[in-house]
C-alpha cells in the first residue's frame, strides 16, 4: 500500500498558502471503522472564509482572462495528478470515511474523469449569432465565467462531489472557495494540494475547514461570491436558497433523494437482484441515489426476495481497507440510530425482517445489511431518506400502482426500473417524476450525463454538457449600423 499520509494536509489553503485557523483551534477527524483519531484540521469560521473570498476575488480577473488552452492544460495536469496518486488518495478517503478501498479508488477515478470531461467541454462553451429582425444589425450571444464560486460538499463522496464542482468552475475561469465536510476534510484539502502542485495561480483554488454555518454564512453574505453550489440535505439546501436571495446568487443544489427501485414481472430477476445490491448497499447505503424503496410486482415478489437475500448474505462487512470487504461502517452513531429508528417503525407497522436487522457483531457503527418485507407506504422510510444498509421491499400489483407509489414523495432525484418491455420503459420515462431514471441498471452515474433531480431534490445539473452552464453567465450584444 502507498503512504496515504503524503496526501494529507492539516491546514486551510488560502491564497496559495497553507494556514491555520486564526484562533489556532482544531477539529479532530476520526476513522469510523476504528474510532481512532487520524488527525486534526482548522476550526475556521467567518474571518478565514472572508480572506479566502478576498483571494478568489483578486484572482478572478486574470484567471478569467487566461487563454482557453492554458486552462485546459491545467485541467489535464490535474487529471493526471489525481490518477498518479489514486491509491494514496483512495486510502486517505477510506480511512476518513470508511467506504471499501475498491469503491474509494473508483471515486478518485470518476473524479478524474469529471476533470477530463470538463476540460473538453470548456472548448465547446459556444455562443451564437442570432438572425436580427432588422437589417443592419447583428445579435451576438456570448458566455462568460460567473465569478467566484462557493462550494459546500458532503462526507459521503468527499472527493468526487468536489470534482463535479471544481472541474467546471476552473474550466471556464471561476476561482473557488470550497468547504469540505468536517467528518471528511482531508479529501477536500487534497484538491488544494493537487491544484498547487500542478500550477494553478494563487487564489484560484481555496479550501477552508470548520463551522459549516459560519463558513456558509460568509459565502452567502459576500456579493463577490456569485454562485453557490451545494450537495447535502434538502433542509440545509432550502436555507441556503433563502440566504442567496439577499445578493441574488446563482445556486445549484443537489439535495436529498428517496429512490424507488421497481421490479416488474417480466424483469430478469438475477440482474434485478444484482442491480439492487449495487444500488442499495454501495457506500453502506449512504448515497443520495441509492435504492430507498424496492417495489416488486406480486408475480415475482417472493422469487426476487429470495434472490436478494441470497446475494445480500454474501456481502462481507468490515474495515474498508481490507480488500474483500463490500460494506464498511456507517459514518457515525447518529446514522446507526436513524437506521434503527426506521427499522423499529417499520416492524411496529407489520414489516418483517428477512435478513439482518441489527448492529453488526463488529460493534462501533457497523450495521448488518438488512432486508425487510411487507413494507407499506405508511412506514417512515416511504417518505424519508434512509442513508443506511436497510432495504425495504414493497409489493405492488399494477404498473399504475408502482408509478403512484414511486411518485408519492417530495423528492425526485434517481429512480430505477427493471423490465424487458420496451414500451413500458418509454411510458415510465414520462410517468416517473425523477431527474434520473435507470432502466435495467442500478448504477447510472456517469460524467457524460447530467446528474440532478427535480422537486425538492434540487436545482441545476452536474456533469454532461449541462454541467458547464451553471458556471457561466450569458450576455447579449446588439451591434447596429452595420
Amino acid at each position: 500500500m502507498s503512504d496515504w499520509t503524503t496526501r494529507m494536509r492539516e491546514a486551510n489553503f488560502v491564497g496559495g498558502a497553507w494556514v491555520a485557523a486564526d484562533s489556532g483551534a482544531t477539529i479532530e477527524v476520526t476513522n469510523p471503522a476504528t474510532d481512532e483519531v487520524i488527525g486534526t484540521v482548522p476550526a475556521s469560521g467567518e474571518a478565514e472564509t472572508m480572506r479566502a473570498i478576498d483571494a478568489a476575488a483578486a484572482a478572478f480577473p486574470d484567471f478569467a482572462a487566461m487563454d482557453l488552452m492554458s486552462r485546459v492544460g491545467l485541467l489535464w495536469k490535474l487529471h493526471d495528478a489525481l490518477m498518479d496518486n489514486q491509491q494514496a488518495l483512495a486510502e486517505l478517503l477510506t480511512i476518513e470515511m470508511g467506504k471499501p478501498i475498491t469503491e474509494a479508488k473508483g471515486e478518485i477515478a470518476i473524479g478524474a474523469q469529471y476533470v477530463r470531461w470538463f476540460a473538453e467541454e470548456a472548448r465547446r462553451a459556444k455562443g451564437e449569432i442570432v438572425p436580427a429582425g432588422v437589417n443592419g444589425r447583428r445579435i451576438l450571444v456570448t458566455k462568460h465565467p460567473v465569478g467566484v464560486v462557493g462550494m459546500i460538499t458532503p462526507w459521503n463522496f468527499p472527493s468526487s462531489m468536489l470534482a463535479r464542482k471544481v472541474a467546471p468552475a476552473l474550466a471556464v475561469g471561476c476561482p473557488i472557495v470550497a468547504k469540505p465536510a468536517t467528518a471528511t476534510p482531508y479529501s477536500g484539502l487534497a484538491w488544494g494540494a493537487l491544484a498547487e502542485e500542478v500550477g494553478y495561480p494563487k487564489g484560484t483554488v481555496n479550501v477552508v475547514t470548520g463551522s459549516a454555518r459560519k463558513i456558509a454564512g460568509a459565502m452567502m453574505a459576500r456579493e463577490e461570491v456569485r454562485k453557490i453550489t451545494f450537495t447535502g440535505s434538502t433542509e440545509v439546501g432550502k436555507e441556503l436558497i433563502r440566504q442567496s436571495a439577499d445578493t441574488v446568487k446563482k445556486v445549484s443544489m443537489e439535495l436529498g433523494g428517496n429512490a424507488p427501485f421497481i421490479v416488474f414481472d417480466d424483469a430478469d430477476l438475477d440482474k434485478a437482484a444484482e442491480g439492487a445490491i449495487v444500488s442499495k448497499y454501495r457506500n453502506s447505503g449512504q448515497t443520495c441515489v441509492c435504492a430507498n424503496r424496492i417495489y416488486v410486482q406480486a408475480g415475482v415478489h417472493d422469487a426476487f426476495v429470495e434472490k436478494l437475500v441470497e446475494k445480500t448474505r454474501e456481502l462481507k462487512v468490515g474495515d474498508g481497507r481490507n480488500a474483500d470487504v463490500a460494506q464498511g461502517p456507517l459514518i457515525d452513531t447518529d446514522a446507526v440510530k436513524k437506521v434503527e429508528e426506521l427499522l423499529d417503525d417499520a416492524k411496529s407497522k407489520g414489516a418483517e425482517v428477512a435478513l439482518g436487522g441489527s448492529r453488526h457483531q463488529l460493534g462501533g457503527t457497523f450495521f448488518q445489511p438488512t432486508i425487510l418485507t411487507g413494507a407499506t407506504q405508511d412506514m417512515a422510510f416511504a417518505k424519508e431518506e434512509i442513508f443506511g444498509p436497510l432495504a425495504p421491499v414493497f409489493r405492488f400489483e399494477t404498473e399504475e400502482d408502482a408509478v403512484r407509489m414511486a411518485n408519492d414523495t417530495v423528492f425526485g432525484l434517481a429512480s430505477y426500473v427493471y423490465t424487458q418491455d420496451l414500451s413500458r420503459a418509454f411510458r415510465l420515462n414520462e410517468a416517473l417524476n425523477y431527474g434520473m431514471i435507470g432502466i435495467n441498471s442500478g448504477l447510472i452515474t456517469t460524467v457524460e450525463a447530467p446528474f440532478g433531480g427535480v422537486k425538492e431534490s434540487g436545482l441545476g445539473k452536474e456533469g454532461g454538457s449541462q454541467g458547464l452552464e451553471d458556471y457561466l453567465d450569458t450576455k447579449y450584444v446588439c451591434i447596429d449600423g452595420i
